[in-house]
């Protein structure tokens, strides 16, 4: 995740920061993808003209029911079929396990309103590979010591322990890259939450129990109709992109936030 510079970006004129802010790339895509669906949706006759912009990239209710109409239109995406769902599930068979467990812990660099987001992520990375390169050494257990001096999450006084966590109990953006794993240690990059930025480190896993794919068909189905819309939601925002008048910001990157 790259930091943008305070420069202002901007969507057909429209702006999607200010001088004063600070925005991740993440966010400023998120930003400039949002702006690009309002304005294709007053351009479709689904939003007033008159509709307030932004404010720090939060849109009108009026805004998001028409982005929601817009795309209901716009994008097509197939019902995935047996063959298909077959493939996903014996390719992604751990992600439907039933009762994993992972024992973790983890040093939490928040993210609060006002952080230096820059500076936050080095000490988060500066502390990742500190721990990684190091490990345990004759003084004592060095991840422990780190969160009990570093996190900002209340089980720094117990070393970052976290005990044994079902996918249910955590984030669903933080179990992404967790569960349906096999290894154990520190993972090797930092874990991205709505918390903020984590250091982990993997104990132990108990694998759980596969299901029959009958019994998940439905969740398979579900999960390849996501990465459809995902692969058109792309596709679309490409097509509004090379349409528009695009200053400060990238849209052409492989990820797209707003489907993450």
């Amino acid at each position: 995740m790259t930091i943008e510079t305070p420069a202002l970006a901007r969507i057909n004129e429209v702006p999607l920061n200010n001088a004063a802010e600070v925005l991740d790339s993440g966010e400023l895509r998120q930003r400039a993808c949002t702006e690009l669906l309002r304005q294709a949706a007053i351009g479709a006759g689904l939003l007033p003209t008159n509709d307030p912009l932004p404010a720090a990239g939060v849109i009108s209710e009026a805004a998001a029911q028409a982005i929601e109409a817009l795309l209901e239109r716009e994008l097509a995406v197939p019902e995935p079929s047996e063959a298909a769902c077959r493939r996903h599930f014996a390719a992604h068979a751990a992600r439907h396990a039933v009762g994993e467990r992972v024992q973790l812990r983890h040093v939490l660099f928040a993210v609060t309103p006002g952080v230096d987001v820059t500076a936050l992520r080095q000490r988060a990375e500066a502390c990742l590979i500190d721990l990684r390169a190091r490990g345990a050494d004759e003084s004592g257990d060095r991840f422990a010591a780190a969160a009990r001096t570093l996190s900002n999450c209340p089980s720094g006084a117990d070393g970052g322990a976290l005990g044994w966590l079902t996918a249910a109990d955590c984030a669903p953006e933080f179990a992404r890259e967790i569960f349906g794993q096999a290894g154990v240690g520190v993972l090797a990059r930092l874990v991205h939450s709505r918390f903020g930025l984590h250091v982990v480190e993997v104990l132990a896993r108990e694998p759980g129990i596969q299901p029959a794919f009958e019994a998940v068909r439905g969740a398979v189905a579900q999960s390849l109709r996501q990465l459809a819309f995902a692969t058109a939601l792309r596709q679309y925002l490409l097509v509004l992109a090379a349409a528009a008048r695009v200053e400060g910001v990238a849209l052409d990157q492989a990820d797209t936030p707003l489907v993450q």
